[in-house]
């Protein structure tokens, strides 16, 4: 039986506790960075529009259903980047909103936004308006595209920056169309980074005692995490092709049918491209010099796949496991997510989180989990995500 968590305030241990983090972001970006540091223990307060909150509430189905059955406006998609927060609504327009929110500025150690660029300066919420009056500020700036350049400007989306940074041409069938990844992996990781530049910055202020401005775009890191593939662009600068599910510099390295279904072969190494030929009974090809080595194998990809998708297809993928992995030889299947969730080693690290949440049905709601362990700090989940301005009584007693 899962765990449920209890909301509870940070223990001692959290890392984070006593760090005061003003959010004024929205979609994922943003959220998933905010998200991140508020698991490790800071005090996240997401400021959101009066009556219209994150955009994310409203972009369902699936909608969570209340105690009742009946669906909320609480969508799955805002639920998987918003625990661990508090929400209040403010009108940032409003001379009063705007006065509010420099009240909270005064106790926070970090603010992130992802405003397009320049566009908290309208109402002297810029970074550089706030730099001298608060001088131990960490100041995130998430956009598309940057604060500089010439499509600064510009709105960023994950679906246009996975085509304008590259990783579409990489994705898909070598004659089908591009293929974007199949979640929004670019703004996952915009706020990956930026958590790690917001963590960068506050040992820099331990240090220092001085904030500063991180300026961090969906583009940017979209051609950062192109990694092996960018870089040997860089290297040689020929275009790839696209492989499909195969890899640019190991052979085999992809999706293998079986007799009933697919698996994945991961061939790393010589070695283990030699004990895969004992399994298969093909210990000739280990000894071919068309195939011994890795690099070999990559000029012969297209025969040695087509050898391979034979003897593979002769046996169910059951067997293949469980005999591959005898082996040593990597080797896995191809999951849809109810396997992922029932997998036992899944259910062992506890990929899926239950926590205790009031106004939802059955009283609890599931999401994924923190993928972190840590032995002295590791994350805690002390709130579900928060409804519309739930926590506008308590933040004001709290911060202010």
């Amino acid at each position: 039986m899962q765990q449920v968590h209890n909301t509870q305030e940070p223990p001692p241990a959290s890392a984070l506790a006593g760090i005061k983090v003003l959010d004024l972001s929205r979609i994922l970006a943003g959220p998933s960075a905010t998200q991140l540091l508020g698991d490790l223990g800071a005090d996240i307060i997401k400021v959101e529009r009066p009556g219209e909150g994150d955009d994310t509430r409203k972009w369902g189905p699936p909608y969570i259903a209340d105690s009742n059955g009946l669906p909320t406006q609480e969508s799955a998609y805002y639920l998987a980047a918003n625990r661990n927060k508090r929400s209040i609504a403010i009108d940032i327009a409003s001379p009063e909103g705007c006065a509010l929110i420099h009240e909270l500025l005064a106790k926070a150690d970090i603010l992130v936004e992802n405003y397009k660029a320049g566009g908290l300066a309208k109402y002297g919420l810029g970074y550089e308006q706030l730099r001298a009056r608060y001088p131990r500020l960490i100041y995130c700036s998430i956009t598309g595209f940057g604060q500089t350049g010439p499509y600064a400007s510009r709105p960023g989306y994950d679906f246009l920056i996975q085509g304008m940074g590259g990783i579409m041409s990489l994705t898909g069938q070598p004659q089908g169309e591009p293929m974007k990844v199949g979640v929004g992996i670019a703004d996952v990781m915009t706020g990956m980074y930026a958590a790690v530049g917001i963590l960068a910055a506050l040992q820099h202020r331990n240090t220092t005692g001085a904030g500063q401005h991180i300026d961090i775009s969906l583009l940017d890191t979209q051609i950062a995490w192109l990694v092996n593939a960018g870089t040997n662009y860089l290297a040689q600068r020929q275009l790839p092709s696209r492989l499909g599910n195969g890899h640019p510099n190991i052979v085999p390295y992809q999706v293998f049918p079986t007799a009933d279904e697919p698996m994945i072969l991961a061939v790393g190494n010589d070695s283990q491209f030699a004990r895969f030929c004992e399994v298969a009974q093909l210990p000739e090809l280990a000894q071919d010099p068309c195939y011994a080595t890795n690099s070999a194998r990559i000029a012969n990809r297209e025969a040695l796949c087509a050898l391979l998708t034979q003897r593979l297809s002769s046996r169910q993928r059951k067997h293949w496991l469980v005999a591959l992995e005898e082996a040593g030889v990597p080797c896995g299947p191809v999951n849809n997510l109810a396997d992922v969730f029932a997998d036992p080693h899944v259910v062992a690290r506890g990929a899926e989180l239950r926590m205790r949440c009031d106004w939802a049905e059955g009283g609890e709601i599931s999401l994924l989990a923190n993928p972190l362990k840590m032995s002295a700090t590791p994350p805690t989940y002390r709130r579900p995500p928060p409804r519309l301005n739930e926590h506008a009584e308590s933040i004001l007693a709290d911060w202010l």
